[in-house]
């Protein structure tokens, strides 16, 4: 794909959703940065039933942590995975209390060495927290970019980084959530919904559905 094609692909989508951000529910960076984590190979439907359970008894570092392991199981047993999440909850809950004055650090490293976070949660928080341009790749963003000719790569580095060089500065902080959004609702994985696709002249997917 040509930067002609992916920049009148990019601007349509801003047209068409001008303010996008996030469906995962939070008022803070620290209740963004739990409901990431809880998200792991989870439905954000799924991760906000159960944080909106959690967040009127406990939404800090502190409450949290004293909820304990066990207490917050019961708040998100209906979430994947939600043992292994605890622990990781309630270990970054520590660190964040102990290192980091009880704020979520903007700053990369700092993030990725609490537990449950990879550079795709730091990504999703630098970016939807602080406004940073970063690009969070998950299974939707790599399909439609894939998909699209809009950033081929063989995995989600590869993706970022592609996407990293070619989208133009003035779509960076919003790019990721275009994508997940249309990967979400209309380049969806087994049948994609090219009909009621407003990019579908410019993707270049060679086997084309209606709708």
């Amino acid at each position: 794909m040509n930067n002609l094609k992916r920049r009148e692909m990019l601007t349509r989508l801003r047209d068409d959703n001008p303010h996008p951000t996030t469906e995962l529910h939070y008022t803070t960076p620290f209740e963004l940065l739990i409901a990431v984590i809880l998200s792991a190979q989870a439905t954000d439907v799924g991760v906000n039933k159960a944080t909106a359970r959690l967040y009127p008894v406990a939404n800090t570092p502190e409450s949290i942590l004293a909820l304990g392991v066990e207490g917050l199981k019961e708040y998100i047993k209906t979430i994947g995975l939600f043992n292994a999440k605890a622990e990781n909850v309630i270990k970054t809950c520590r660190i964040l209390i102990e290192q980091h004055d009880s704020k979520v650090p903007e700053d990369r490293a700092a993030l990725e060495a609490l537990p449950g976070v990879g550079r795709k949660t730091a990504n999703v928080v630098l970016n939807t927290a602080f406004g940073w341009p970063t690009i969070a790749v998950d299974t939707h963003i790599f399909r439609v970019s894939n998909r699209t000719g809009l950033a081929k790569g063989k995995n989600v580095n590869d993706v970022e980084q592609k996407l990293l060089k070619v989208v133009p500065k003035e779509f960076k902080v919003d790019v990721h959530h275009w994508l997940i959004l249309h990967g979400r609702y209309i380049c969806v994985a087994r049948k994609p919904r090219c009909g009621a696709c407003l990019i579908e002249d410019l993707c270049e997917f060679k086997e084309k559905t209606e709708l």
